[in-house]
């Protein structure tokens, strides 16, 4: 294992046909094995994703016979559904090293250009949160996607040279979290587009069953299927649930991850019945009991529950947006009627007017107002 200059490190691993380099910012030794561990390694292992499954799949398999280095592929969609999983999935499937890093440890075009320089022929280059990437890194990944060479610049002002350096064929795989933020000509350049959506409570099952059995955790159906329905339709979530679940049974039950086991483990990690954890509720209860409802700012609405606005807007909203606790108005937050039940309050009047339908269901215009929109935050 050697140590990168930007505190990156390129690690030996041995994992069957994903074996290759990877560069890796600086998880725990420990939740890179358990990482690697549950991992599926080839696309057909690989639950849920249906559509974005049969597309890449059809992309590799005539790569394969042609012998040639598939087009760029750009994986899009929340956090922990598995684009790093793929892009390791790729690799395997292509039989070829891969080499990973992200958007924000690239913050020079030289970063990159050193990168580039390693990459041997057909190697497969993840790039992880690639809309946080400088723009002089990105503008030289322009002509090193489309020409598969790279500009040096030697020298400074009136003197410098531009030497051009070849670059064997390789592929890029990137991930973002917000796909808007890529500029057109990078997205552009991507080949091929998959965007990942949450997963259902189904294939969470298979996901923790299958890894459940990976980790040698004793567990039945009903168990699991209580942690998958608390889950947010996210397996990062789903692992990190069953890993907690098997430690309150390893200490307070009988070693198994069971339907006792699960509510109470979910219970004291405040879990509740449908996924919603600490702040969740903290927002939709300052919403609810504290500004009547809503509309409220969201830089308000922050302090009332002690957070940043940026934590509440990119880990505490998505999900109360998407299952219809919170919508998103040109004034500002503002809770549905589903908020109040779900919190076991009475809304006033003026509220229920906010929503569109009863038992949380949004409205037309609601469904409209709960889409990103710029608004005062205050």
């Amino acid at each position: 294992m050697s140590t990168w200059d930007d505190g990156s490190r390129e690690i030996d691993v041995d994992e069957g046909p994903t074996s290759g380099r990877i560069v890796d910012a600086g998880s725990s030794d420990e939740e890179r094995r358990v990482e690697a561990a549950l991992r599926p390694r080839r696309l057909a292992d690989f639950p849920g994703q249906g559509r974005v499954r049969d597309q890449l799949g059809l992309v590799l398999e005539a790569a394969r016979r042609r012998a040639a280095p598939p087009d760029h592929v750009l994986l899009s969609g929340p956090p922990g559904l598995g684009k790093t999983t793929l892009a390791m999935i790729i690799a395997g499937e292509l039989e070829q090293p891969i080499r990973i890093t992200s958007g924000p440890a690239i913050q020079h075009a030289g970063d990159l250009a050193a990168v580039l320089s390693s990459l041997v022929e057909g190697e497969v280059l993840f790039l992880d949160e690639i809309h946080r990437m400088s723009r002089p890194a990105e503008e030289m990944l322009y002509l090193a996607m489309e020409d598969f060479r790279v500009d040096v610049i030697v020298g400074k002002g009136p003197g410098a040279t531009a030497i051009p350096l070849e670059l064997p064929p390789f592929t890029v795989v990137g991930a973002t979290t917000r796909a808007g933020l890529l500029p057109a000509p990078l997205r552009d350049r991507f080949g091929f587009t998959g965007h990942l959506d949450y997963y259902d409570t189904a294939d969470l099952v298979t996901i923790l069953t299958r890894n459940a059995e990976l980790l040698g955790i004793e567990a039945d159906a009903p168990g699991i299927e209580q942690i998958a329905s608390r889950s947010r339709g996210t397996p990062r979530i789903a692992n990190r649930l069953l890993r907690r679940v098997r430690d309150w049974a390893q200490v307070h039950g009988h070693g198994r991850v069971d339907d006792e086991a699960a509510r109470a483990a979910l219970e004291l990690f405040d879990v509740d019945a449908i996924g919603l954890d600490r702040l969740d509720r903290a927002v939709l209860e300052a919403l609810c009991t504290r500004f009547g409802g809503g509309p409220v700012g969201l830089s308000t609405l922050a302090v009332a529950v002690g957070e940043e606005p940026d934590t509440v807007e990119t880990v505490a909203e998505p999900y109360l947006v998407r299952e219809g606790f919170l919508i998103r108005t040109p004034r500002g937050r503002a809770a549905s009627p589903r908020a109040w039940e779900h919190l076991g309050l009475t809304p006033p009047r003026d509220a229920v007017a906010v929503a569109g339908a009863s038992g949380g269901r949004l409205g037309p215009e609601a469904e409209q107002a709960s889409l990103p929109l710029d608004e005062p935050s205050a």
